[in-house]
């Protein structure tokens, strides 16, 4: 600023040149070498003639005409000077924060306060200063891998399980930042901070957890007990960091014995197939017993009521027919011979009848006939035949009491029955 307002006036000075500031050195003929310096008393009063005319002042003229820094206009052109040198300072203050973004602001080097979007103002340098962060975003840190999940990183995945295993682990945290301050100020080195305290919890969560619960059922509880076990550290570290998401990118063994795995993985999915196959079994065989069986006790109590009934009802019937023995029994025999035969002949095609005058059998096809009657046109006819049977028998009876022999009734209906 100074060098272009003595520009403005006419006035350069060569600091570059070794005899500036010296004097003016007279040759031996008395002239002024045109390569010395002017004197400082004349540049001086070169610079204050100028200066004068440059602010508007009369030149008095001869050696008194010259700047006089105790008048009003020299003080006038002077505030003038500092006043804008001042309004650009301050102007200077002047930071437009975008959405999303809040700017921390330091005075003389320690937190002041934070500002959030917009246009804001802070005292100018090296009063106060600021610094803007991203609090939006969703920021990731890569545990276990970078970049690339094939780029693992041995010393950060592998892990110990509580049965005593190691799993191969790479996952991913999305976090934000809730406060600026807290992320700028109370921890250094922010990122591998995050990625340490990541680590901590997952090497916690899996070592309290057995092997088939980390790569199997168990890989969304796992990432939920990591986030909240790293929302709780870093809150005790003040970082400033919300959790926002944890993502298993890889669970598996270590893939010196991932073949093996493989194979114990096979059997123990052959063993839980076949253990459902035998309780599918067994669900099925077993109502089918239990069925079978309730029906055989349902069947014995039917048929031991049916053969008690008819104990009770044969027993009832036989005390019915003695007291009637015992008041007829000529009649009651006969009756109970003619329903005995009505029975025996009602279950059989086939009659065979012995007569009285030769020992030739009489053969009556009965089959041959109702079948005959059956293909007639009046098939009612059948009905009567056991009955015609059945009459013919007491004549067969009446023959053997006429004929004089002395039988028993009893022996007799014994005969003919066989």
């Amino acid at each position: 600023m100074i060098g272009s307002f003595l520009k403005k006036i006419g006035v350069t000075l060569s600091l570059n040149d070794p005899q500036w500031g010296r004097g003016s050195k007279n040759s031996q003929d008395g002239k002024k070498s045109p390569e010395t310096p002017p004197d400082l008393d004349q540049v001086w009063k070169d610079l204050n003639q100028r200066l004068s005319r440059f602010l508007g002042q009369k030149n008095g003229g001869g050696d008194g005409g010259g700047f006089n820094p105790d008048s009003s206009t020299t003080r006038f052109g002077i505030g003038a000077i500092a006043f804008v040198f001042i309004f650009v300072w301050l102007v200077s203050g002047i930071f437009i924060v975008q959405e999303g973004q809040n700017a921390v602001v330091t005075t003389f080097g320690k937190y002041s306060h934070v500002n959030g979007a917009g246009m804001n103002w802070r005292w100018p340098y090296p009063i106060q200063n600021h610094e803007i962060v991203n609090v939006s975003q969703v920021r990731t840190i890569e545990v276990g891998y970078r970049s690339n999940v094939k780029n693992k990183q041995a010393h950060e995945s592998l892990m110990l399980t509580d049965d005593e295993n190691i799993v191969d682990i790479q996952f991913a945290v999305q976090y934000k930042l809730k406060s600026a301050a807290e992320w700028l100020y109370n921890n250094r080195d922010q990122d591998e901070m995050i990625r340490q305290v990541a680590e901590t919890a997952i090497r916690e969560i899996v070592g309290k957890s057995k092997m088939d619960f980390v790569l199997y059922e168990g890989r969304e509880k796992v990432a939920m007990d990591v986030g909240a076990l790293m929302q709780q550290i870093l809150t005790r570290y003040k970082a400033g960091v919300q959790i926002a998401n944890i993502t298993m990118q890889g669970v598996q063994p270590p893939e010196q014995v991932q073949a093996a795995f493989d194979d114990a993985v096979k059997a123990g999915q052959d063993k839980e197939r076949q253990k459902n196959e035998g309780q599918a079994y067994a669900n099925d065989v077993i109502p089918k017993a239990r069925g079978e069986a309730s029906r055989t006790l349902q069947e014995a109590e039917g048929y031991k009521s049916r053969i008690v009934a008819n104990a009770e009802g044969n027993a009832s019937r036989f005390k019915q027919v003695l007291s009637e023995y015992q008041k007829a029994p000529a009649v009651t025999r006969d009756r109970m011979y003619l329903e005995t035969m009505q029975q025996i002949f009602t279950s059989t095609s086939k009659v065979l009848m012995d007569t009285k005058q030769s020992n030739n059998m009489i053969y009556l096809p009965i089959d041959k006939m109702i079948s005959q009657e059956a293909n007639s046109v009046k098939p009612a006819v059948v009905q009567p035949v056991a009955p015609t049977t059945a009459e013919q028998i007491p004549s067969v009876e009446m023959r053997y009491s006429k004929d004089g022999r002395a039988r028993d009734t009893r022996d007799s209906r014994d005969r003919e029955v066989r």
